[in-house]
């Protein structure tokens, strides 16, 4: 986000961590966040509702009475406030209200997550995607069109519930169930990075031939946290084909230092 968008975003984030999240229970703030998900599937269903919702010219009290007709005795009390302060604000597209409601979802799932259980949050978020990159079947019954939500959930709780925490059962459903215009892949990488935004660390995809030790772990986050000047997590994935060496990718920063990079280089060389 740019520009008015980025000031309405810390702002609605603000609203949501004093107002709400600072006194909600555990249990509360799961609840709130599946009636967030719930609303951003509404509002990203009716064009001509979030088309006005989002239309700076429109009086942000009239947005606000609407969502309470729209929501109340539908949802908590918390989720209407939550909502209302996110229309309320200015926001340059449509889409860039949407992201920030879909984003206090996601805060309000993980909220009662901290410390190492956020880090085995992140990992299992990726591990889930790699797997689904690795099985093609299962991406296909994940992403079958026509098939009801309720059977989707049905099928990833009948894949992750036991092995996963709650809160990654929450987001992997609902990356499955509506991605809102991303492959489930992209859904599934974009919660991953708003879990560590909110952690306030970055996360460094690497991609290695060899599996790294606890040592080497070690040294690469540190390096990678002096150089982008805050927490890294790593999410390391073990690809044989690269042949040695390392390729991170922090953000839309690749840093590629393979053996198989550097042969493509030099072909792309010779062939120029």
């Amino acid at each position: 986000m740019r520009g008015i968008s980025r000031s309405s975003l810390a702002e609605a984030i603000r609203r949501l961590d004093e107002n709400v999240l600072a006194s909600a229970s555990a249990e509360q703030a799961v609840s709130l966040g599946g009636e967030l998900f719930e609303v951003v599937a509404l509002i990203s269903g009716e064009h001509s509702l979030r088309r006005w919702l989002a239309d700076p010219a429109n009086d942000p009290e009239k947005k606000t009475a609407l969502i309470g007709q729209i929501l109340e005795g539908k949802v908590s009390p918390s989720t209407v406030l939550v909502v209302s302060d996110v229309v309320s604000q200015p926001w340059s597209t449509g889409r860039d209200m949407l992201d920030a409601l879909e984003r206090t979802a996601v805060y309000a799932t993980v909220a009662s997550v901290d410390g190492t259980r956020l880090d085995e949050l992140e990992d299992e978020l990726f591990r889930f995607q790699r797997i689904v990159v690795a099985q093609p079947e299962l991406r296909s019954a994940l992403t079958r069109e026509g098939v009801a939500d309720a059977h989707l959930r049905s099928l990833v709780e009948n894949l992750l519930s036991g092995k996963v925490s709650t809160a990654t059962l929450a987001l992997v459903s609902q990356a499955v169930t509506h991605p809102r215009g991303r492959t489930l892949e992209q859904a599934l990488d974009n919660f991953g990075q708003l879990v560590a935004e909110r952690a306030k660390r970055f996360i460094a995809v690497v991609r290695t031939a060899h599996a790294l030790n606890e040592t080497q772990q070690t040294r690469l986050r540190t390096l990678l946290s002096r150089k982008y000047g805050r927490e890294i997590h790593l999410n390391i994935e073990v690809a044989p084909e690269i042949l040695g060496g390392l390729s991170i990718q922090v953000g839309d920063e690749v840093i590629d230092g393979t053996i198989a990079g550097r042969i493509a280089e030099v072909q792309r060389r010779l062939a120029g």
